[in-house]
C-alpha cells in the first residue's frame, strides 16, 4: 500500500505540473495586462497565488483519498486503462459554448493529457467510449466465489499404459586377430622346334601350378603366429625323352610356422619350424633312376632366435628376417637307395645335426605391375653349410594375367661335388599364365 501510495503521489505531482502550465500562462498574460495598466498590486497577487495553492492541495488530497478508496475506479483510471477515445468530454471541449470552469482541476488535466495523445499519437488509441459502455464496468466486486457444480455421468476406463518396443538386434563383434591371404597361379611354357632346325634342339611343353596360402595371427600386443604353406608342381614333356611321357620340373611342399613373443618395437623372440618335402618321384631324361620322391628327402628344421619385422621404403618392402643361434635339423629319406646321395650314411634313414640358422622372406613391390619375392635360407653345422636363394619376379599384365621369372641358386657341400659346378646348383625358368591373389 505504501508503494502504491508513493506511485500515485508521483503521478499526481506530474499532473499538477502539467495543469500549472496553462494557469501560469494565463497569469503571465494577466500580469502583462495589469502592468500595462499600472493596476497590479503585489500583495493581492501573492495572496491570490497562495490561496490557489491551498485549493489545489486540498483537491489533490481529496482525489488521492477517493482513488485509494475506489481502487482506481475514478477518472484517474483513464490514464492506466488501454488508450480509449472518450467522446463525451471531447465534444464539450471542442464545442463553441463548452467550458471546463466547473470541473475539478485534476479532471481537466487528465482530459488535456488524453487530448494531447489523440492529436500526436492516434495509433495508440485502441478503444472507444461506446465499446466500453457496451462491455460494462471494468471490474465487478465478487463477494463469493463462483462454483460450478458438475454431475458425474460416466467414468471412462483408463487406457492401458503401453510402451513402444522396437525390436533390435545387438551384434557383438569379437576382434579378429587372424589375417588370411593367398596367391594362386597356373603358368604355361611351350617351345616348338622342327626336326630340321639348323641349330638343332627339341620341342617341349611345360605347365606349372603354384599355391601359396598364409594364415597369420597377431593380437597387436604380445603374441604373433605366422603360418605359410607353399605348394608347387610343374610337369614337362620333351620329344627326346622316350622313356617318360611326363616328368616333373618343379616339385615342392613346404610349411613355415613361426611363434613370436614381442620383445621391442620390431623384434620378437621366435620359435620357427620349417618342414619340406615333395609330391612325387623325379627322373632325368631317358633315365629310370628315381632321384627324389615323397619324403625322400624330407627335412625338418626347428630353431630358436629372434625375428625382425621389416617395413621399409614407404611400405613397399615388407617381410621378416629370422636369426637363430640354436637350430636342430632332421634330414630323412624313406628310400635307402638315396641315403648316400642326400648326405645320409649308407643304410640309415635319418641324419640329425645341430647348428645355427638364418632365413629372410621379403616382398618388394616396385609398382602395381612389378613385384619381387625373395626367400633366403642358410643353415650351418660349422662343418657343412646349406644356402638357398629363391627369387620370383612377377610381371602383372592385368588382373588375371601375369608373367613370372624364377631364379634359384643353391649351395650344399654335404653332397657329392660336381666336376663342373662344384657344390653350386642352379635352376631358372620363365612362364606366363593366370594369376590370382586375395
Amino acid at each position: 500500500m505504501i508503494r502504491m501510495q508513493t506511485i500515485l503521489n508521483n503521478i499526481l505531482i506530474t499532473l499538477f505540473l502539467l495543469m500549472m502550465a496553462i494557469p501560469s500562462k494565463a497569469q503571465e498574460n494577466a500580469f502583462s495586462n495589469r502592468k500595462s495598466a499600472d493596476k497590479i498590486e503585489v500583495s493581492s497577487f501573492v495572496k491570490a497565488y497562495t490561496d490557489s495553492l491551498a485549493t489545489v492541495r486540498q483537491r489533490l488530497q481529496t482525489s488521492s483519498n477517493t482513488l485509494r478508496s475506489s481502487g482506481m475506479r475514478g477518472e484517474f483510471s483513464q490514464l492506466f486503462l488501454p488508450t480509449t477515445f472518450y467522446h463525451t468530454w471531447t465534444n464539450e471541449m471542442m464545442s463553441i459554448g463548452g467550458t471546463e470552469s466547473d470541473k475539478p482541476l485534476y479532471n481537466s488535466s487528465i482530459n488535456s493529457s488524453l487530448l494531447d495523445v489523440y492529436l500526436k499519437h492516434p495509433e495508440w488509441v485502441l478503444n472507444t467510449q461506446k465499446k466500453m459502455e457496451k462491455a460494462g464496468p471494468a471490474d465487478v466486486n465478487i463477494t463469493t466465489p463462483i462454483r460450478q457444480e458438475a454431475e458425474l455421468v460416466g467414468k471412462v476406463e483408463e487406457l492401458p499404459q503401453t510402451i513402444d518396443i522396437v525390436p533390435m538386434k545387438v551384434v557383438v563383434t569379437k576382434p579378429n586377430f587372424w589375417k588370411i591371404k593367398g596367391d594362386y597361379s597356373l603358368q604355361f611354357m611351350q617351345n616348338y622346334i622342327s626336326d630340321n632346325w639348323y641349330k638343332g634342339g627339341e620341342s617341349s611343353y611345360a605347365m606349372l601350378g603354384v599355391v601359396t596360402m598364409e594364415a597369420n595371427y597377431n593380437n597387436k600386443q604380445k603374441v604373433k603366429w605366422d603360418n605359410k604353406l607353399e605348394l608347387k608342381l610343374g610337369l614337362q614333356n620333351t620329344r627326346s625323352d622316350t622313356i617318360h611321357r611326363m616328368k616333373t620340373n618343379e616339385d615342392l611342399i613346404r610349411l613355415t610356422s613361426k611363434l613370436g613373443l614381442h620383445a621391442s618395437k620390431h623384434w620378437y623372440y621366435t620359435l620357427q619350424l620349417i618342414a619340406q618335402t615333395q609330391f612325387t618321384h623325379s627322373y632325368k631324361s631317358n633315365d629310370r633312376t628315381v632321384y627324389a620322391d615323397f619324403l625322400a628327402p624330407g627335412s625338418l628344421n626347428l630353431s630358436l632366435g629372434m625375428d625382425y619385422d621389416m617395413d621399409w621404403m614407404n611400405h613397399k618392402l615388407k617381410g621378416t628376417v629370422h636369426l637363430a643361434p640354436i637350430a636342430y635339423n632332421l634330414k630323412y629319406t624313406r628310400n635307402l637307395d638315396l641315403s648316400t646321395r642326400l648326405g645320409i650314411k649308407e643304410g640309415r634313414h635319418a641324419l640329425h645335426d645341430y647348428g645355427s640358422l638364418f632365413t629372410a622372406d621379403l616382398t618388394w613391390e616396385f609398382n602395381d605391375m612389378l613385384k619381387w619375392k625373395t626367400r633366403m635360407y642358410g643353415y650351418t653345422t660349422y662343418k657343412n653349410a646349406v644356402f638357398e636363394w629363391e627369387n620370383t619376379f612377377v610381371f602383372q599384365l592385368n588382373k588375371w594375367l601375369a608373367a613370372q621369372l624364377f631364379v634359384y641358386p643353391r649351395f650344399d657341400d654335404n653332397v657329392s661335388r660336381d666336376d663342373k659346378h662344384g657344390y653350386w646348383q642352379f635352376k631358372e625358368f620363365a612362364s606366363i599364365g593366370f594369376n590370382y591373389s586375395f
